[in-house]
């Protein structure tokens, strides 16, 4: 499983797949996420504006990414 750092509350899924390396772009977050080829906590998530906090789980890739703190 991969930790994501988080500074704030929360962060964006496309952020957090751009942040993570798993999206080499905004546009590539963009089309894996309207794909549905991304699950957050065990399911499908279509909205790339979708918030995320710390203990959330992202799928992506037969990867795990799990939003942390610092």
């Amino acid at each position: 499983m991969i930790n994501i750092s988080i500074k704030d509350d929360f962060i964006k899924l496309g952020q957090a797949l751009k942040l993570s390396g798993a999206a080499g772009s905004g546009v590539d977050a963009k089309y894996v996420i309207n794909e549905g080829l991304v699950k957050v906590n065990g399911k499908v998530c279509t909205e790339r504006g979708k918030k995320l906090i710390k203990g959330d789980v992202i799928y992506f890739d037969d990867k795990e990414y799990i939003i942390g703190g610092k």
